[in-house]
C-alpha cells in the first residue's frame, strides 16, 4: 500500500501536468479541447484561402482542435466601411467563443482584426502577409508570429522569358489596395536579377473600364504584363468586378504573355507564374501554432519569415491561344494547366 507521502507526490505530479497543459492551451481553455478561430481576409471557396487553411490543419491533426471559420470577404467587399463592419463581427466572435489561438490569413485580417490583440494573452499566428509585420504592431510583440508572403517576381519573369525570349518590356498592373505597396518595393529590388528587362508601366488602376483601355495600350508599348492587383476594379455601379471576369476579358482581348504569382490566376488564363505555395504557407503557420499549443513555446520566440518554395505553373490553354510553343523541358518541370477554368465541365 503506498504511503501518504507517495500519494501526495503523485497528486502533485498530476496537478503539474494539468497546469502545464492549461498553460499551453490558454488559461481559460479546457484541457480536453483546443479551440482555433480562423479569420480569413477573403472568402471560400477560393484556392488561395482554402489551401492555406488545409495546410494549417494538416500540421495540427494530432491536437484534434475544434475550428471556427470567419470570412471577411474583402475581395468582394473592399470599402473601409465594409471591412470595419466585418472586423467588428470577428472581434465579437473572439470575445464570445474565447479561442485558444487565432489563425489570421492575408493582410486585411491583420489590419482590421489581429492588430487589436497585440500584446494580449491571445496567441495569434498569421500567413499570407505581404506587408511588413511592423505595420500592424507585430514586430517585437509577445503574442503574434506568422508567415510572410513574398512573391517570386524574377523567377516569374524568367519563366515568361523561356516561352517568349524576345520579351524585354514589362507593364505592371495594380489596384488601389495598400497591400501592393511592399510588393512594388520588392519588385523594384528584384529587377537587379533581370538586368536586361525594364519596367515601362507601373499603373494603379481603379476601374474595369480603365483597365481595358490600359491593356489595349500595352499591346504596342510592352512585351509582357504582370496582372498583380486586379480585385478592386470597379464597374459602372461602383461594385468590384470579380477577378475571374477581369481575367477572362484579358484572355479574349490581350495578345501579350502575362504573369502573376498565384496558381489560381493560371487556372483563369494567366500564362505563367512561379507561385507562392498556399499550402506551404498554411503548413508553416500550422507548425508555429503547434509549437505554441503543444510545446508551450511563446510566440515571441518564433521567427516571422517567408516561405521559400515556389512552383512554376503554365497555362497550356493560354499558350495555344497566343500561338506560343512550350518546349518539353519546360512542360516536364512545371505544373501544366490544360484548360481555362471556365471551360471545365
Amino acid at each position: 500500500m503506498p504511503s501518504r507521502h507517495s500519494f501526495r507526490a503523485l497528486v502533485a505530479v498530476i496537478g503539474g501536468v494539468l497546469i502545464a497543459s492549461a498553460n499551453c492551451l490558454g488559461a481559460d481553455a479546457p484541457v480536453r479541447e483546443v479551440r482555433i478561430l480562423h479569420v480569413m481576409s477573403y472568402h471560400s471557396p477560393w484556392r488561395w484561402t482554402d489551401l492555406q487553411f488545409e495546410g494549417f490543419q494538416d500540421e495540427l491533426k494530432a491536437l484534434k482542435p475544434v475550428y471556427e471559420v470567419f470570412q471577411m470577404d474583402t475581395k468582394r467587399n473592399s470599402s473601409r466601411e465594409q471591412k470595419e463592419r466585418k472586423a467588428r463581427e470577428a472581434r465579437v466572435l473572439i470575445e464570445r467563443w474565447k479561442p485558444n489561438l487565432v489563425y489570421t490569413t492575408d493582410d486585411d485580417a491583420q489590419d482590421y482584426v489581429a492588430r487589436h490583440y497585440v500584446n494580449t494573452a491571445l496567441p495569434i499566428v498569421f500567413s499570407g502577409v505581404n506587408n511588413d509585420p511592423a505595420l500592424y504592431g507585430f514586430a517585437g510583440s509577445s503574442n503574434v508570429t506568422g508567415v510572410l508572403e513574398h512573391e517570386h517576381f524574377a523567377a516569374s519573369v524568367a519563366l515568361v522569358r523561356r516561352i517568349v525570349p524576345s520579351a524585354r518590356r514589362i507593364a505592371l498592373v495594380f489596384d488601389d489596395a495598400r497591400m501592393w505597396d511592399p510588393v512594388r518595393a520588392r519588385i523594384a529590388e528584384e529587377m537587379r536579377l533581370v538586368p536586361d528587362m525594364r519596367i515601362v508601366a507601373t499603373d494603379v488602376i481603379l476601374t474595369f473600364a480603365d483597365y481595358k483601355r490600359r491593356i489595349l495600350e500595352y499591346q504596342s508599348s510592352a512585351d509582357m504584363i504582370g496582372t498583380i492587383g486586379i480585385f478592386n476594379l470597379k464597374d459602372e455601379g461602383g461594385r468590384n468586378v470579380p477577378y475571374q471576369d477581369v481575367q477572362k476579358w484579358t484572355v479574349e482581348n490581350s495578345r501579350l504573355p502575362d504573369f502573376a504569382f498565384w496558381v489560381d490566376r493560371v487556372h483563369y488564363g494567366t500564362l505563367a507564374a512561379v507561385t507562392v505555395s498556399e499550402r506551404e504557407q498554411g503548413r508553416a503557420a500550422g507548425r508555429l501554432a503547434r509549437a505554441i499549443l503543444a510545446e508551450g513555446t511563446p510566440p515571441s520566440a518564433l521567427v516571422m519569415a517567408p516561405t521559400a518554395k515556389g512552383t512554376p505553373v503554365v497555362s497550356l490553354a493560354r499558350a495555344r491561344k497566343l500561338g506560343l510553343r512550350l518546349d518539353a523541358d519546360l512542360l516536364l518541370g512545371a505544373e501544366v494547366i490544360q484548360r481555362f477554368e471556365w471551360d471545365r465541365p
